[in-house]
């Protein structure tokens, strides 16, 4: 596959393949965690948009990109949090209290539906934890991001992220191992999957 570095110095150089198979490479991914900040998919293509429209910008400016997908991330983060700040934002606000009933928040529902019950317990149950704990969480996990690439995506040292990460999958856990509890799925295979948890904990953070 050909690397970002490649197809953005390609692009820089005016070819239209190189940008058509940036947009196929990250458009679904980009969609899909600007949806899950937005709760409003229309908005979301919107940013998206913006997002390969500044891309376009930046390489006819200075010519080449050394971290794409880093960079994309943290431009369309930057347009959300510009739209929270619009006039437009507060007047959707004050006339809703919240969402309508009707409103889909999911993001990338077609590419969850094989981890269905994992991914579902989850995203429940992150509610619960800070913001910042919550992002690291979809960064990692639901958009496969480094922890480096979280770090400058947050303007963030990456010891805290490995922080916020620990912490938050130990919320997580204690979480959905009282949901397994309450469900009663058995002492013997709630204590496996307690030690697996841990693997998966120990493996994350390096």
């Amino acid at each position: 596959m050909i690397s970002d570095q490649k197809l953005t110095q390609r692009m820089a150089d005016g070819e239209q393949e190189a940008f058509e198979l940036l947009v196929t490479r990250y458009h679904g991914p980009l969609l899909s965690y600007v949806t899950q900040q937005l709760k409003d998919r229309s908005k979301a293509e919107d940013i998206v948009q913006e997002t390969f429209i500044r891309l376009i910008r930046h390489l006819r400016k200075y010519g080449q990109l050394e971290q794409l997908r880093p960079w994309l991330y943290k431009v369309a983060l930057n347009l959300c949090r510009d739209y929270w700040r619009s006039a437009a934002y507060r007047s959707e606000q004050m006339a809703v209290d919240e969402f309508p009933d009707d409103a889909d928040p999911s993001f990338g529902a077609e590419e969850l539906l094989e981890r269905q019950e994992t991914v579902e317990q989850i995203s429940n149950s992150l509610s619960w934890l800070p913001d910042v704990q919550q992002d690291v969480i979809r960064m990692r996990f639901f958009h496969d991001l480094k922890l480096h690439e979280i770090a400058e995506l947050l303007d963030i040292p990456l010891s805290s992220v490995k922080s916020h990460l620990y912490g938050a999958l130990r919320k997580l856990k204690r979480a959905l191992t009282k949901k397994n509890d309450v469900a009663s799925f058995g002492s013997g295979r709630r204590s496996k999957s307690n030690e697996e948890a841990e693997v998966t904990l120990h493996e994350t953070l390096h």
